[in-house]
């Protein structure tokens, strides 16, 4: 896998990428060299043409992007591979002939797009299914044993299944046994018949749940001599979906773990960084504030903006500032999270809680420095002692500046139940162990993704 900004991408994911960005790009290199003849070098290098496929390239990949076609365990069926793809050339379409109506110069040349949009659907096409046919072949996968029989095995076996871009096939796992003694026999003998100078696996999960008496040591290291990677389960797991799995994750990891690491240089950078975005976020917004504030008014009686107290930094308490989306008897009967369709919620305040047009006054928390732009969601201070009593390690969440966006609101959305809270917070943890700048900006960038798509409010 490929680490980019502290975030584990598979390397089939990369290689589709780039490829796809070449696809592009020789397409409309194509058209142009066949439309123009010798006329190709000077409209590429005199007249802006090379720019303006590159251009094209980076916006095919944006919206290949926003459909999630970089993305594959959130499409479900391989039919929806090419409904999206061609979703994306539609869109791709009508955008260019509106860029074009309007600025007739950004054209590269009579007809060039539209041939290379003809060649572009008919590449792309053939080449995604090449692809599935590529990355289906077993010389292509690495073969995997997972060594262990519980719950967090079997959650390995069914992820890796489910996951073909991680570009791994599970060859052996030993299934739910219950028995200490079969488990050790089981494990004991699936090892050895793996060893020899060409084992037949390339990568062994260590998932064992319980590894007094049942860890074969002898039996890994010599794989290990034998060049087959070893690989405990939870970094499996935080590679590939992107959190810290409260289950087996221990005081241990904390301390002798890469990460967790507050740096006073960081935290200035990022700093700077909130402050800055949110600056220039408030001042775009303010031509449009009178227009919420209006429709905030007609929605229901009331005050326009809801103050409400949060946990932030070390615990301390802090008044969050948003539109008010709900009626001002929501939590007459006590503090409870909003739920999907809430009752509560206006019709107005629906439209506002998708738009996030709900969030802006917590620029100015961010403003403030009660809150950064990118970190953990601030909780309630009524649910917090709950949570830290219900849910391991809850209140690491309070070490750095809550955030108006973060990695659990893009790679998981809200939640609304103690089982959901428990999840983010394994997506929170992953933020707060890999925190850089770095991260922060792709956090942004993909923030912009879940809003333009409505997704993970309620």
């Amino acid at each position: 896998m490929v680490r980019l900004f502290n975030v584990y991408y598979p390397t089939r994911t990369i290689v589709l990428l780039l490829c796809e960005a070449l696809i592009v790009s020789g397409c409309f290199l194509l058209a142009t060299a066949l439309l123009l003849g010798p006329d190709t070098y000077l409209v590429l290098n005199y007249e802006y043409g090379g720019l303006k496929i590159l251009g094209l390239t980076i916006l095919t990949l944006l919206f290949s992007y926003y459909f999630d076609l970089y993305e594959p365990q959130r499409i479900s069926a391989r039919w929806e591979i090419y409904f999206r793809l061609l979703l994306v050339l539609g869109f791709l379409s009508f955008l260019l002939s509106a860029i074009i109506y309007l600025f007739p110069g950004a054209d590269i040349a009579h007809y060039v797009l539209l041939l290379g949009l003809i060649f572009l659907t008919a590449a792309l096409v053939v080449w995604r299914s090449a692809y599935e046919w590529i990355i289906g072949r077993e010389i292509f996968r690495e073969r995997v044993y997972v060594l262990g029989a519980g719950e967090r095995a079997q959650t390995i076996v069914e992820l890796l299944r489910t996951r073909k871009d991680a570009g791994m096939h599970v060859v052996g796992w030993d299934g739910v046994l219950t028995d200490k003694n079969q488990r050790k026999e089981a494990f004991n003998a699936a090892l050895v018949g793996f060893s020899g100078p060409k084992p037949q696996v390339d990568r062994v999960i260590v998932a064992l749940e319980d590894r007094r008496g049942e860890f074969p040591v002898n039996e890994l290291l010599k794989l290990r001599f034998n060049g087959v990677v070893i690989e405990e389960a939870g970094n499996l797991l935080e590679r590939l979906t992107g959190k810290l799995y409260l289950d087996g994750l221990h005081p241990s990891s904390f301390i002798y773990g890469e990460g967790f690491r507050v740096k006073p240089s960081q935290q200035i950078a990022r700093r700077l960084v909130s402050t800055l975005t949110a600056a220039i976020g408030l001042l775009l917004f303010l031509p449009f504030f009178p227009i919420v504030v209006l429709m905030v008014r007609l929605s229901s009686p009331g005050p326009i903006f809801f103050k409400q107290t949060r946990v932030g930094l070390g615990g301390r308490n802090f008044s969050v500032y948003k539109f008010r989306t709900m009626r001002t008897d929501a939590e007459a009967a006590g503090a409870k999270w909003a739920t999907k369709d809430d009752p509560r919620v206006t019709r107005v305040g629906m439209f506002m809680r998708k738009t996030r047009l709900d969030e802006v006054p917590q620029l100015w928390n961010v403003l403030r420095g009660d809150m950064g732009f990118v970190g953990p969601r601030p909780e309630r201070p009524e649910f917090v002692p709950w949570l830290c009593e219900q849910i391991p390690y809850f209140n690491l969440r309070h070490m750095i500046r809550p955030g108006l966006t973060g990695w659990a609101q893009v790679r998981y959305g809200y939640g609304s139940t103690l089982e959901q809270a428990r999840e983010k917070l394994e997506f929170d943890l992953y933020y707060i162990k890999h925190m850089t700048l770095g991260l922060d900006l792709l956090i942004m960038f993909e923030t912009v993704k879940t809003i333009l798509r409505r997704q993970g409010a309620q």
